[in-house]
């Protein structure tokens, strides 16, 4: 054990022997004597086969699709030309594929002028049902691709009017009426004709619903006509909204936002 005295820079260190447990070295003894140390071999890591990382791939691009879908957006064909000039659907072309986001209405309810898509209630379907989870998501996936046909039970139409409003048509310029008052709707097509609609009774919308009719108003089946059996029973249910179309995604020539324009107070 090495003392120092009196705290002197001048004085010298005593060094004693090594203990008997080999706890100690004594200044006489050399890394030399340690034995060589043993290093372990490195397994090398067996890399996986190109088809078993194809499928992990495959898997987490699959359940990322499903989430996206489910719960933050997703792209809806429109087969049909309800909403032109809109959106466009029609027979021997490219039909509109719009992505339809689905967070806007977990903070509020559709106002009029939005257009959404929604799940046919069963006098909007004739009682054909929605397929299950799993096979919606894969006829959605197909239809994208035109791989396969949209399900048939949603739909995508303009909100006119909500729970509590009156709607009627028309007025003597041929313009539908909201609580009395005549609403502007630029986005109409009427296929270069003359600007009238077909005529239907007042109806006032119930609570918890909508009244929804196509921007392609003559050619458009709708909350007008499927009242069955009362008028009123032609608006949506509010739980049946999936979401708000946003954007025109394909075809390329035909990207860009879709207006929300609000017809009761001319867009304001």
């Amino acid at each position: 054990m090495s003392h120092r005295v009196n705290g002197d820079s001048s004085s010298t260190w005593e060094t004693t022997p090594p203990s008997e447990e080999g706890t100690a070295r004594s200044s006489s003894y050399s890394y030399d004597d340690e034995p060589a140390p043993r290093f372990s071999k490195k397994k090398t890591k067996k890399k996986q086969p190109f088809w078993k990382e194809l499928l992990v791939i495959f898997s987490v691009a699959l359940l990322l699709t499903v989430v996206i879908q489910t719960f933050v957006a997703r792209v809806f064909v429109i087969p049909s030309a309800s909403m032109e000039t809109t959106l466009h659907g029609c027979t021997g072309c490219v039909n509109d594929k719009v992505l339809v986001e689905k967070i806007t209405y977990l903070f509020r309810d559709p106002q009029p002028g939005d257009v959404i898509v929604f799940r046919g209630p069963p006098n909007w379907t004739g009682g054909k049902q929605p397929p299950n989870f799993v096979a919606g998501t894969l006829q959605d996936l197909g239809s994208m691709v035109n791989l396969s046909e949209p399900s048939g039970t949603d739909f995508i139409k303009r909100v006119i009017a909500v729970g509590g409003q009156t709607v009627e048509c028309c007025d003597d310029q041929g313009r539908v009426l909201v609580d009395g008052k005549p609403l502007d709707e630029p986005y109409l097509n009427f296929g270069g004709g003359p600007r009238q609609q077909d005529s239907f009774e007042k109806v006032t919308v119930p609570a918890g619903k909508l009244w929804v009719m196509g921007d392609n108003r003559n050619n458009s089946s709708d909350s007008r006509k499927h009242g069955d059996p009362t008028p009123a029973d032609g608006a949506i249910p509010i739980d049946n909204v999936v979401g708000k179309a946003r954007v025109i995604v394909i075809p390329v020539g035909r990207w860009g936002s879709i207006s929300d324009f609000n017809p009761q107070t001319g867009g304001k």
